[in-house]
């Protein structure tokens, strides 16, 4: 019997769950390593005296305006980076300068710049995500057929039609998937500053049950963690199957999802 394809989805994270608390329970793996019980039993504890709830809300604030600001700068300047030479000659040497270097090496000067408060995580995680975006906005621009931008003028499509009826929507699935890094880069660094520097958010929480050798704590933090990222994965994959339905019509990725 074939097992369906949203049960197949499950099969190995609650064996590896079932299997890490039956490790855990007869004392056979690390006490840094908490079975999935004491991670659930700490998360009810932080969510119950409202501890929880402001860490997310304060990582969600962050994570949302860096992560809205840097993707909107990454689209703006590389679709116009595709589309005029010298922005492209301007921003093509500073980008591939940047690229490999480590976002979070920035941090201090960022911290410097805007402080300990929200702007200096808002600040390092538009900075992050701008580069994949980028990227992705540049060779969209550069990838769209001319063919669709002939035909739309021989068809006496006027300037701004042609860019907003024929080239965004020829160019939207690479700047999803730029869009769709950028989203993954923002919540690494948005871990990753919190840890320095941060009065508030999930990464101070992780930060605090690692020094007081609660693993429990910390892991319930890493837990809430990959909970947001995969709730704004998903919804930012329910975004783009929405404004792309019409192209998706007839390929692998309809079929799959």
């Amino acid at each position: 019997m074939k097992v369906p394809a949203s049960v197949q989805h499950w099969i190995i994270p609650v064996t590896t769950s079932l299997a890490w608390e039956a490790l855990g329970d007869a004392g056979m793996i690390p006490r840094y390593l908490p079975p999935p019980s004491q991670i659930l039993t700490a998360l009810y504890e932080v969510t119950a005296d409202g501890e929880l709830l402001q860490a997310v809300a304060i990582s969600v604030y962050r994570v949302a305006i860096g992560f809205a600001l840097g993707t909107g700068a990454g689209m703006l300047i590389g679709l116009a980076a595709g589309l005029i030479p010298p922005v492209r000659h301007f921003f093509d040497p500073l980008v591939s300068f940047l690229y490999a270097v480590p976002k979070i090496a920035f941090l201090p000067i960022f911290l410097l710049l805007f402080g300990l408060e929200h702007e200096s995580k808002i600040a390092i995680i538009a900075f992050s995500s701008f580069f994949p975006v980028f990227i992705a906005s540049r060779h969209a621009a550069l990838s769209v057929g001319s063919h669709l931008v002939w035909t739309a003028r021989n068809m006496g499509a006027r300037q701004a039609t042609i860019f907003f009826r024929v080239f965004i929507p020829a160019a939207a699935p690479q700047l999803f998937s730029g869009a769709r890094i950028g989203l993954a880069n923002s919540f690494v660094i948005l871990f990753a500053a919190e840890l320095i520097g941060s009065r508030g958010g999930v990464g101070v929480l992780i930060s605090a049950g690692e020094d007081a050798a609660r693993f429990d704590l910390m892991f319930a933090g890493i837990v809430t963690f990959a909970v947001l990222g995969f709730a704004a994965d998903r919804i930012l994959m329910a975004v783009r199957r929405h404004v792309l339905r019409g192209q998706l019509i007839g390929t692998a990725e309809q079929m799959i999802g």
